[in-house]
């Protein structure tokens, strides 16, 4: 796929149902300059290669470096955005950096979600669902690394889509460009990855993931350290809760007393929103 298709929109266009129904169904959202370019660049850090190339760099588990680092977890603008998606109670699972460099060879066609673990995700893969939000620091233009992603793949019910696939490219695959700053957000069944670098610069990206607090993983997964939580600003610890917590009923009857009536997150209106 030497030219993908481009989705280069107006993402500001977007009113909140809209914005709600992309991530939804395509599987993939731009919310667009979310950090001026003084906050960008007080989000860079250094990096060390991984394992398949030189040229991909990455730095796991941050988000207990501080500063600007550590309080990027509960970005408003961000944050208000998953609150309409997920409801109120939040938790954060994961936080990385990424460096793709010139010569980056481009991240296979790959989805995150695993729902009975594995070696390279362990059990967060195994939550029901998830959004990564990726905030890069860089402009990603189509020769620098632009994210790619086979749109509404998370939908499918075939065995193509069983998630422990991965794929060197697809006919129908997208490549997304966003200006430094900006936001994509991923729902994590959906396969996606990135292009190569074949431009003259590097591009930065710091990935946080987040869930609904009720969808927890289905094995236990390494908690956050109590004493590191208790330096953390309030905002940051409130979504920094236990990143084993779900909610369900296995003993649930077919009708339950005080069942409710309504549940807007669940309305099909809910694309309707402006």
């Amino acid at each position: 796929m030497d030219n993908p298709r481009l989705d280069q929109r107006d993402w500001s266009a977007l009113s909140l149902g809209d914005r709600m129904r992309q991530i939804e169904v395509e599987g993939y959202l731009v919310l667009p300059d979310l950090l001026d370019a003084d906050h960008v660049r007080q989000l860079k850090l250094e990096t060390t290669p991984v394992d398949y190339s030189e040229r991909q760099r990455g730095r796991a588990k941050i988000q207990f470096a501080g500063g600007r680092i550590t309080k990027l977890i509960a970005h408003q603008p961000t944050i208000a955005f998953l609150r309409e998606l997920f409801g109120d109670a939040i938790v954060m699972m994961h936080y990385a950096y990424a460096r793709s460099e010139p010569g980056h060879p481009g991240i296979s066609l790959h989805a995150d979600g695993q729902p009975y673990g594995s070696e390279i995700f362990g059990f967060e893969g195994s939550c029901p669902c998830i959004v990564r939000v990726l905030y890069y620091l860089d402009d990603l233009t189509p020769e620098v690394s632009p994210f790619r992603v086979v749109p509404r793949s998370h939908l499918s019910l075939h065995a193509d889509a069983n998630p422990y696939h991965r794929y060197a490219s697809h006919p129908e695959e997208v490549a997304v460009t966003c200006r430094a700053g900006s936001a994509v957000l991923i729902n994590h069944r959906v396969f996606h990855g990135n292009r190569p670098n074949v431009g003259d610069r590097p591009r930065e990206m710091l990935a946080i993931a987040y869930r609904p607090a009720w969808g927890g993983p289905i094995s236990a997964v390494e908690e956050w350290d109590d004493t590191e939580l208790e330096g953390l600003p309030a905002d940051v610890r409130a979504l920094m809760t236990s990143r084993n917590h779900r909610e369900w009923d296995f003993a649930g009857g077919n009708k339950p007393l005080n069942m409710k009536s309504e549940a807007a997150g669940i309305d099909p209106s809910r694309w309707d929103r402006r």
